[in-house]
């Protein structure tokens, strides 16, 4: 199988992370945005280093609500997956 070329990381504002840990409440998303921020950083870093370009992908409490509602989606780690997936394809991912 072929590696892709960019993969898109679902990424969160500050001031929108407490919404968001509240929408999916079984996330496992942690419960600080230092926290969350410092591993998905990581990660970033450890995806780059394999030379695969990371899109990260803006996760807003509201819109992905709606999207969670229009698809009939728990809002859960599955659902920002699929999110994150389908805004990537969208923007030439």
């Amino acid at each position: 199988m072929e590696r892709p070329r960019s993969v898109g990381l679902a990424w969160y504002e500050p001031g929108d992370y407490p919404r968001i840990r509240e929408a999916m409440a079984e996330s496992g998303l942690p419960e600080s945005y230092a926290a969350w921020q410092m591993s998905a950083t990581q990660i970033e870093r450890e995806v780059a280093r394999s030379g695969v370009a990371v899109v990260r992908i803006r996760i807003e409490p509201e819109p992905f609500l709606a999207w969670c509602r229009d698809r009939a989606r728990v809002p859960d780690g599955a659902a920002r997956a699929a999110f994150v997936r389908e805004a990537h394809e969208a923007a030439g991912g």
